[in-house]
């Protein structure tokens, strides 16, 4: 019992600091169980200019009392409520990514939203530091029962347009048979994730490494 304790903590300790290598790296961003379904039936996409915050914030509280991690799927807005799902859309290249509102601001010009480093990297808006977006708003994100038989994939790119997105999953299936893009409806337009299955957690580790080594910034999910 005591050599069986040992090597669950071992594994637990190499599987904390593969996440933390690859989060260091900007290359692994978060974890999640489950992305809200969209507002149905109601206008509610917003458009204007994003920003990023990151390490000066880093470990420092929100306006909802959380720590801020940069390496989280986060974002601050104005007024929308706290635990607020919003779908932002980098309209300079059509790449989406989903955040939960847990800040307030930004207070700089024009600018609708802030988002966390992480974020902002999924969309190629690091470099930039201020691009437009389109922001789709989503149902709140409702506390999560257990699962009993978790789904396990690892999303490599999340776009507007099919075509992008099938272009990323042609270019992924060489090395990865079981690559699929994902449709996702909103209230206001269809999202395409591209994904590739894994069959457990410890194989979407893998899979990420993987990923990660050949330059693309990945989202673990669990579902």
């Amino acid at each position: 019992m005591i050599r069986n304790s040992a090597l669950i903590r071992s594994r637990c300790a190499v599987r904390l600091s593969l996440l933390l290598l690859l989060a260091g790296l900007g290359l692994l961003t978060f974890c999640v169980r489950r992305i809200p379904p969209p507002v149905s039936g109601r206008g509610n996409a917003l458009s204007g200019l994003a920003s990023w915050y990151g390490e000066d914030f880093h470990g420092r509280r929100t306006s909802n009392r959380e720590i801020y991690n940069m390496y989280d799927m986060t974002a601050a807005h104005k007024t929308l409520p706290f635990g607020t799902w919003v779908m932002v859309t980098n309209l300079n290249n059509g790449r989406t990514v989903a955040v939960r509102i847990n800040d307030r601001g930004p207070f700089v010009g024009e600018r609708i939203i802030d988002l966390s480093y992480a974020a902002a990297a999924m969309i190629d808006m690091v470099g930039p530091g201020v691009v437009p977006v389109k922001l789709d708003i989503l149902k709140d994100l409702a506390a999560p029962g257990p699962l009993s038989n978790p789904r396990y994939c690892v999303q490599v790119g999340s776009f507007v347009s099919e075509d992008n997105a099938r272009d990323l999953e042609r270019r992924l299936r060489p090395k990865f048979q079981d690559v699929v893009v994902s449709p996702y409806a909103s209230a206001s337009r269809t999202y395409y994730r591209v994904r590739v299955k894994a069959k457990d957690r410890d194989a979407s580790l893998r899979i990420a490494q993987v990923l990660s080594e050949d330059g693309y910034k990945v989202i673990l999910i669990e579902e």
